[in-house]
């Protein structure tokens, strides 16, 4: 159909109350009026509602009809008119665009190919051919609609009363700068924003005593990633790997993906401890600022004993330095990384734990020749991380506000720890909690007659979230009555009442 040969559908155009809904439909809190309507108009037409040559009511009667002011219509018609959705023709309208659809392919209705589907009695067997079942492997769950919930003591979420939007929202503007676009839109194929690397350089690696070159540093979606890119890169079948215990599960699970051989060593109070069964390893995995997950901070003394051992043996050591800025001392310990003379810990960092874990960055830090690899590897992955959020968070970073939030978010995690340990101590005095020098979580040990697993289910009847500890460990049945009670993501006016109701929870059991 062409734009002359336009011609008045005979398809009975939306009433009135089909409008409303379909408006309704599209409302989103976020946008303006003019983008619901904006969104109204595109759903209705890629969905097949609106036709290609179909009329549309005039400005007036859909402001009308959705009670909106009619410049709000005139001003969404206009942009949609300039990107061809909708095409004016003069004292006769507006019309959905004849080309609109133009590209699209046309299939079968969603429902009729169900039906043909289940018509044909042969399924493709996929279960046989998967080597790997990474939804059999167990990981922490957590409720998707756990902002819901009154009293949510989960680890690692988002608390939009800590994050920083006004300055957030003002770097996103600054890398949407013409000269700033040019930087970071091209393809950057195995590269990363060279801003932001500088920035991790100078400002990041800095705080933790760690000095490393660019050619020493990689940006990564995620913590989460660069581990997954390091077993990639270094494990294979009867590599030897040592993991803490209790342990984070993700790291376990995909060490567990690479080989067989993963050995679990207990911590204790200050940690990880050194072992005999160290010298059979090949990598060790260990966070030494905050352990995964009970809180504790591996001491100096320690520290430089395991790095003898490590070179004593042969040992790489993967340190995963999560939440090393969040300490309640005023001079926290050095990392691993800035006490290795012998080149053999590779540094994992997050950029987004401290803001909003949705962002997912983070870095590895390594020799030059490891790092190399890891680029390559990474190409073939994702290529890169998404250089705009790299842009935006180097200016963040370099216009101080990163600085300014690790204060603002130390600040509020020590306030919460102290409230949340006033108020156990207040109404469950029978449960032990492990002392922390930081972080956003502590480690409860409950009752020997308190089943972690009950009480969960027993407490968000009340409203309350926690995290049972078995998911922790290596072997689930050995694990002992643990849970996590994270206060990152609760205010610190809302955890006396939280605890309160945990405590209920826990008398009934």
């Amino acid at each position: 159909m062409t734009t002359d040969s336009l011609a008045t559908s005979s398809r009975t155009p939306p009433s009135e109350a089909m409008w409303e809904q379909l408006f309704l439909r599209s409302a989103r809190p976020s946008l303006s009026l003019q983008g619901q309507i904006r969104e109204m108009l595109v759903d209705a037409i890629l969905s097949g509602v609106l036709a290609p040559g179909d009329a549309i009511p005039s400005s007036r009667e859909l402001a009308r009809h959705l009670r909106v002011g009619r410049i709000t219509v005139v001003m969404a018609y206009q942009q949609l008119s300039e990107e061809a959705f909708l095409l004016s023709r003069e004292r006769k309208g507006h019309f959905i665009h004849p080309d609109v659809l133009q590209g699209r392919t046309v299939t079968a209705s969603r429902s009729s190919a169900k039906a043909e589907d289940s018509a044909e009695e042969s399924h493709t067997d996929w279960s046989r051919r998967l080597w790997l079942r990474p939804s059999l492997q167990r990981s922490i769950v957590k409720e998707d609609n756990w902002q819901r919930f009154p009293f949510p003591f989960l680890y690692g979420q988002f608390d939009k009363d800590l994050f920083p939007t006004a300055a957030w929202r003002d770097c996103c503007l600054k890398a949407l700068g013409v000269v700033d676009i040019r930087m970071w839109a091209p393809d950057h194929i195995n590269r990363d924003d060279e801003s932001l690397v500088q920035q991790v350089q100078t400002k990041i690696l800095p705080r933790r005593g760690v000095w490393a070159s660019p050619d020493e540093i990689i940006i990564t979606v995620g913590a989460q990633h660069a581990l997954y890119m390091v077993a990639d890169l270094l494990m294979r079948e009867g590599v030897a790997i040592g993991i803490e215990d209790p342990c984070y599960p993700d790291a376990r699970n995909i060490f567990s993906s690479r080989t067989s051989q993963v050995m679990p060593i207990p911590v204790d109070d200050e940690g990880l401890p050194i072992t005999q069964s160290m010298q059979r390893l090949e990598y060790l995995y260990v966070t030494p600022s905050h352990q995964c997950p009970t809180g504790v901070t591996m001491p100096l003394e320690r520290r430089e004993a395991l790095l003898e051992t490590a070179k004593k043996h042969d040992l790489i050591i993967i340190e995963d330095d999560y939440e090393s800025e969040s300490s309640f001392d005023e001079q926290p310990i050095p990392a691993l990384k800035s006490l290795d003379r012998s080149n053999r810990v590779i540094y994992i960092g997050s950029l987004s734990k401290s803001m909003a874990p949705g962002l997912r960055v983070g870095y590895i830090v390594a020799p030059p020749e490891l790092i190399e690899e890891l680029r390559a590897l990474r190409r073939l992955m994702i290529r890169h991380p998404s250089t705009f959020i790299q842009r935006t968070l180097a200016m963040f970073i370099s216009q101080g506000h990163y600085e300014a939030q690790l204060r603002r978010l130390g600040q509020a995690q020590k306030e919460r720890h102290a409230v949340l340990a006033s108020a156990m101590a207040r109404y469950m005095p029978e449960c032990r909690i492990t002392p922390v020098r930081g972080g956003g979580s502590c480690w409860v040990q409950l009752p020997d007659h308190v089943s972690a697993q009950a009480l969960a289910r027993q407490a968000a009847q009340n409203g309350v979230l926690i995290e049972p500890g078995d998911v922790f460990f290596t072997t689930p049945g050995k694990a002992g009555n643990f849970i996590r009670l994270g206060y990152q993501s609760i205010p610190a006016n809302q955890i006396d009442q939280g605890i309160k109701a945990l405590a209920d929870a826990m008398h009934r059991l």
